[in-house]
């Protein structure tokens, strides 16, 4: 008869044996998109180099700006949902980079980022419970907007570029997921037993947290989130720093088309971004990527926008929407846990532990889990 310690020792096997499966599946996706996806679209671009020669400086630096100022705009949204006493703006910039640098590199990217963005704040002197509330309604918030701002985009342009079978798919994606979102809060705050159970059982999986823990703070997040509804010039705020965080992405992105010429429709452009990033949403590559690039580029093609200016319009403005936030998050995070002056061994060891902060929520007091230097 199998032992207690046999069991362990089959489910660790199991539990890892998982981990690389679902490891060597996203880095198959991830192949797949580029092999099909990415590479026709960079070889057919490259026949068209000459466009990168007519580049206008003035409108790559438009969308460097615009996008620097969509996460000052995430910024000021969580400055206006945490209470008063929280950390200054410059200190919560940095931390918006941190967990945005966490989300690119890891699939499943918002359950790490929500990791290292509770430790960052709590650590800042924010109780727990005002934390959870922050990132919870941050991540349903921003998805709300963002799909309404996408219905309006599609009703827009509709009438001018038809109607493309992918609207009707994500707008159906959309409805479906901010509805199951909804109901689940709705009904847990209600009391109902049910989806008391659902968080309960949750919680005895995730580590070091347990089904008393998140219990206690969905609660709290549900007092909270109904505060909020009453409160409604914090409220009226909160969704003015959320429109404007997608809005500046979105015209970070036209200001890289436009740089090489090309000035797409605004609620046409809208729609290939909006509906690229609730196809993101879905947890399969690191954010989105791949997805992204492909989804939009695709739509921008058949909005009439010409395949090389897309390609290189797209990649531009992901370079510095994805892939430049991942250093500049890397450093940030440094400064945020050691002081001026550190050696390369401690910021090698901050950047371990901003890896493990991103895996757990914390247990301990906030500022517990300092890195030294």
């Amino acid at each position: 008869m199998p032992t207690g310690d046999d069991r362990t020792a089959r489910r660790s096997r199991r539990s890892r044996v998982v981990k690389w499966l679902r490891h060597g599946l996203v880095i198959f996706v991830v192949v797949l998109v580029v092999e099909f996806l990415a590479v026709p679209k960079l070889v057919g671009a490259s026949k068209h180099l000459d466009l990168l020669a007519k580049l206008n400086a003035g409108w790559l630096i438009a969308g460097v700006v615009l996008e620097a100022g969509s996460f000052l705009c995430y910024a000021l949204l969580t400055r206006t949902l945490l209470p008063s006493g929280g950390p200054g703006l410059s200190r919560l910039i940095r931390i918006v980079f941190s967990t945005t640098a966490i989300s690119h590199v890891i699939p499943g990217g918002a359950v790490g980022s929500a990791g290292l963005g509770y430790r960052l704040l709590t650590a800042e002197g924010v109780d727990g419970p005002d934390v959870g509330f922050v990132l919870a309604t941050e991540a349903v918030g921003s998805a709300v907007v963002l799909n309404a701002l996408l219905w309006l985009a599609l009703l827009v342009s509709i009438p001018l570029a038809g109607l493309h079978p992918v609207y009707v798919a994500v707008a159906l994606l959309g409805v479906l997921g901010l509805f199951a979102a909804t109901a689940l809060v709705y009904t847990f705050t209600r009391g109902e037993e049910r989806s008391v159970r659902v968080v309960r059982g949750l919680g005895r999986r995730i580590p070091r947290v347990g089904a008393d823990r998140l219990e206690r703070i969905v609660r709290q997040v549900g007092d909270s989130v109904g505060d909020l509804w009453h409160d409604r010039p914090t409220f009226r705020r909160a969704l003015l720093w959320a429109a404007l965080n997608w809005l500046l992405d979105a015209a970070s992105l036209w200001s890289f088309l436009a740089a090489l010429g090309r000035f797409v429709d605004p609620f046409e452009l809208f729609a290939a971004y909006g509906i690229a990033n609730v196809l993101a949403a879905i947890p399969i590559t690191p954010g989105g990527l791949g997805i992204i690039e492909a989804s939009a580029g695709a739509l921008l093609v058949s909005f009439g926008v010409p395949g090389s200016i897309t390609t290189y319009g797209v990649l531009g403005w992901r370079l510095v929407n994805y892939w430049l936030p991942i250093p500049i998050g890397a450093g940030t995070y440094i400064s945020l846990r050691l002081p001026r002056g550190s050696r390369l061994r401690a910021s090698r060891s901050a950047l371990a532990k901003m890896a493990d902060d991103a895996k757990h929520l914390p247990t301990g007091e906030p500022g517990a889990d300092e890195v030294g230097s």
